[in-house]
């Protein structure tokens, strides 16, 4: 499918379904995508930070995305995170993933090894020039130590090897900042820029984003489209009041006990403990070796998909 220019709209990140035995549960993943999609989501992104590629075999990342391919059949375009440590491991990821029949591609900064911004710039270059699908630049820090930066950033996108950005940094005011001078140089409507954040995207939108990519969209992507076409006519107020339920929803991610698992424990656990409550996944685990949110925590998400509305 062609994608659009610029990409815009609700992109959510698609939770990663799992047997008891750790396997890709593609019955579970086939039913995410057939509902996120028929919530009126303009496209979806396979292996990202919610998908838990991190923690996926190649054969496994494979799985994903042959499985998203043949649920989606063409309806929207799919994104297919191509994330790893170095250029090269990076360009056979995306290579895998343009042969299978993804839209575009996510990549972030290399990682592990200490990078000069020359030589991220360089990174996405590459990337681009091996392989001739638009790619969108994954700017998440927290994850990979780099942060990427409007002065690596704004070069890549006016000679075309970036297509879009998907920011998951959560520095607002460095994102308006991005969005004001990607104005001044003209590249509104030749590149996309999507939130990351669940819980600003009314903000991110009224400053000139095109588009949000929340991994509460796995829960409730309806209310993301709402969100985004209310915004869209204008009618900021109603936006407004969608997006505070969403960030109450939001609460979800907060169920797990910090003091027991990690950060990414709980708030996939918390995505997928929801996905399995609502009887749209068969099983809620994650990946080890992270901690399978307890009994307590999963009640917490069950109240919580109460007071939203959604059970």
């Amino acid at each position: 499918m062609r994608l659009p220019t610029p990409l815009s709209g609700v992109v959510p990140p698609l939770c990663t379904p799992l047997t008891p035995a750790g396997d890709i549960d593609t019955a579970s993943l086939a039913a995410l995508v057939d509902r996120t999609v028929g919530a009126g989501v303009d496209a979806v992104f396979a292996l990202g930070s919610s998908g838990e590629t991190a923690y996926l075999s190649d054969a496994q990342r494979r799985t994903v995305l042959t499985t998203v391919l043949a649920a989606v059949d063409g309806r929207v375009p799919v994104l297919a995170g191509a994330v790893d440590m170095t250029t090269a491991r990076v360009i056979d990821q995306a290579r895998a993933a343009a042969a299978l029949g993804a839209d575009a591609l996510v990549a972030t900064a290399p990682f592990f090894t200490r990078t000069h911004p020359a030589e991220v710039a360089g990174h996405f270059r590459r990337l681009r020039d091996a392989v001739d699908l638009p790619l969108f630049a994954y700017d998440n820090p927290t994850a990979v130590h780099t942060k990427l930066t409007a002065a690596t950033l704004l070069p890549l996108a006016e000679d075309g090897t970036l297509a879009g950005l998907k920011d998951s940094s959560g520095d607002d005011g460095a994102l308006r900042r991005f969005l004001v001078e990607s104005g001044r140089r003209g590249l509104r409507g030749r590149f996309s820029v999507l939130t990351g954040s669940e819980t600003t995207v009314d903000g991110a939108l009224l400053a000139g984003a095109d588009g949000a990519v929340p991994g509460l969209g796995n829960v409730d992507p309806a209310g993301y489209v709402r969100l985004h076409r209310q915004a869209r006519a204008g009618r900021w107020g109603e936006a407004a009041g969608e997006q505070d339920r969403l960030a109450a929803l939001f609460a979800i991610t907060d169920a797990g006990d910090p003091a027991l698992m990690g950060g990414s424990s709980a708030g996939l656990g918390a995505f997928k403990a929801a996905l399995h409550l609502l009887g749209v996944i068969d099983c809620p685990l994650t990946a080890p070796p992270q901690i399978p949110l307890p009994a307590s925590a999963v009640k917490t998400v069950r109240q919580l998909l109460d007071e939203g509305g959604l059970t």
